[in-house]
């Protein structure tokens, strides 16, 4: 038994935890925090906003019932200490790992998981579901959604606020704000109001006052008129909840999200309220690691070294191209804007955030709003430039549609992670985004393989283009640099000079064909060709490229339906009779893992390629 984890080693299940006095319980937070640290230095993943919840954890463990309750974590990266506390402590080392544990909650992963989430804002919609399910069944069972304050900067967490407020069905809703620090006079009111709404008796007192007082004649109604008014002034005076109360939802807190009794306490209280409730709950993020604490934006996520904590931002990668190019641009053009919901330092833009604040805009997590204000300032003439990743901006898919495409709008769209992803599961995957967007109107879709490539793209993207125009790219780093032997008007660029096999490709898969091609020695029997421009494709100029070729084969990163493979089988002429072998992404397909685990579980791996080369030349 570990002596630095004596108190975790024994939680083989929740329901240790009830059995526990506070003085062990603050002991085992300490051990969870150690253990995340640990793991996650190693492992890689969500580090900060982890530490953050771990008292928040603990309580609600010892409130509910896990496998009865409908526990919804809202992205869900925060769960980790969930996790390890519902009885996958013993293979936490293998989190975001190829056939390991996810890094987001899973229903196929445990019956503690009761949705999967990994896109945010989406738990109050669902435990709203929950309840009416459980209304409609007679079932008894609570349902309870953990949603961090970046989350409720979501359109979806608001629309379900409004409908759960009308509604009045009984969900419980823990606001997990790890922005604010608890104030102790304002915290000390808000307490003092949510203690005294949680009591039984004060909703039927209030109600036997105002019958008593609407009865006095003449003046009754009047009256309790008057006194509603006062009551309602002095709580907006004296209450932080306000704007939840006015959506019909009980408010309740600021609570110290790392005490464990108070959590314990309020979360109870919780319980017994009738309709919904939302609960404030204020956590530090990055909570026992002060390097954390001082910059969890930066330990928001980190890589897995074994030995030190490590930003996960990427040295040279498409993402710091793009920053330094947008940064150079922006000093030229003076009408060039950059909206970005929520992901700056993914995207590489932290420093245009700095050097031109007036011109930038962080929406929040709200990528349909982002893009309709950009359609909003492309009509008045400015050049907006919208960068998310490509699994986020699929939430945006009606706005590019209605509000950017059918207007024709100059809007840039650049979406960052493009093709596989590794480590993230399934909900971050940007193999959709050619599907989505090429059957949209007047979109234009580029792909650079390298950095010279991208700036030759944002160039024309930001300058020349009328209309909407995406740029979609890989994380990390740029794939083999071609030489300079085509430009984007023609719309690909060549490599080789084998008669045999005429590969056609774009983003990260270039740099593995390539590898494969050198590998196998297929230089001289294999053309590869980079399409840089994925729509329009022209399906004519590859025509007559590959006229002189009986085989062609296209390796994409992306589902079939949508991808350059399936839209070139479906044009190209009968005369031409090529013999078209198409390499995507199936619809069903494990997403753990690194990049390379993931691509080679599904036959598209550097080795995978050299195969399917070889066994296609020879059919």
């Amino acid at each position: 038994m570990s002596t630095e984890n004596k108190l975790l080693e024994k939680i083989k299940s929740h329901e240790v935890l009830k059995n526990m006095s506070m003085d062990q319980l603050k002991g085992l937070a300490a051990e969870l925090r150690s253990f995340l640290i640990k793991n996650v230095s190693e492992n890689g993943g969500h580090l900060a906003s982890n530490l953050g919840t771990v008292e928040l954890t603990i309580a609600l463990l010892r409130v509910f019932d896990p496998e009865k309750d409908g526990i919804v974590w809202d992205v869900g990266h925060q769960s980790y200490s969930y996790k390890i506390l519902t009885g996958r402590k013993d293979k936490f080392n293998t989190i975001r790992q190829r056939n390991g544990l996810s890094g987001f909650p899973k229903i196929e992963e445990s019956r503690f998981d009761h949705f999967n989430t990994g896109h945010s804002s989406t738990s109050i919609s669902a435990v709203l579901g929950f309840a009416r399910a459980s209304n409609i069944r007679g079932e008894e069972s609570h349902s309870i959604a953990v949603i961090g304050d970046g989350a409720l900067t979501g359109g979806m967490a608001f629309e379900a606020l409004n409908d759960a407020g009308a509604s009045g069905d009984r969900v419980i809703l823990i606001l997990n704000d790890n922005e604010m620090s608890i104030s102790r006079n304002v915290g000390g009111v808000a307490e003092y109001f949510s203690r005294l709404r949680t009591k039984r008796f004060y909703s039927g007192t209030n109600e036997r006052i105002r019958d008593r007082v609407e009865k006095i004649p003449l003046v009754g109604k009047f009256i309790s008129r008057s006194i509603h008014r006062v009551k309602s002034a002095l709580k907006y005076l004296m209450s932080q909840g306000m704007m939840f109360e006015e959506m019909g939802l009980k408010y309740l807190g600021p609570v110290d999200g790392h005490d464990i009794k108070k959590l314990e306490k309020i979360m109870s209280d919780a319980k017994k309220t009738e309709g919904p409730v939302l609960l404030h709950v204020v956590t530090k993020k990055g909570k026992g690691l002060p390097e954390a604490e001082e910059m969890p934006e930066k330990y928001h996520g980190i890589k897995g070294n074994g030995t030190k904590h490590e930003c996960s931002a990427d040295a040279g990668s498409f993402s710091d191209a793009f920053g330094c190019k947008i940064e150079e641009l922006a000093y030229d053009i003076s009408d060039l804007v950059l909206i970005s919901p929520a992901v700056a330092p993914g995207c590489g833009v932290n420093g245009f955030s700095s050097k031109f604040p007036d011109r930038f805009f962080d929406v929040g997590i709200a990528e349909q709003h982002a893009v309709t204000m950009a359609a909003g300032m492309a009509y008045k003439g400015l050049v907006p430039v919208v960068a998310s990743y490509s699994t986020f901006m699929q939430r945006a898919y009606d706005q590019i549609l209605h509000d950017v495409c059918l207007m024709n709008l100059h809007v840039v769209f650049i979406l960052d992670r493009a093709g596989v992803v590794g480590y993230d599961g399934e909900t971050h995957q940007g193999i959709y985004d050619l599907a989505y967007l090429s059957h949209m109107p007047n979109m234009e879709i580029l792909a650079p393989s390298d950095y010279e490539n991208l700036y030759e793209m944002l160039e024309y993207a930001v300058r020349t283009k009328k209309g909407p125009v995406a740029i979609r790219y890989p994380k990390g780093k740029g794939c083999f640099e071609f030489s300079n032997n085509a430009n984007l008007e023609k719309g690909y660029r060549v490599m080789g000079t084998g008669k045999k096999l005429l590969l056609l490709s774009y983003g990260r898969m270039l740099g593995l064909i390539t590898e494969a091609l050198m590998d196998g020695n297929l230089l001289n029997e294999c053309t590869l060709l980079d399409i840089s421009r994925l729509k329009p494709l022209d399906v004519n100029s590859i025509e007559d490229f590959a006229r002189g070729y009986e085989n062609l084969m296209f390796i994409e990163d992306v589902v079939h339906n949508g991808s350059c493979g399936s839209l070139f089988k479906t044009r190209c002429s009968i005369e031409t009779r090529f013999l078209t072998h198409c390499v995507s992404i199936p619809d069903n397909f494990n997403a753990s893992g690194s990049v390379d685990e993931i691509l080679s579980g599904i036959g598209m791996g550097k080795n995978d390629i050299m195969k399917r080369i070889l066994d296609f030349m020879k059919s």
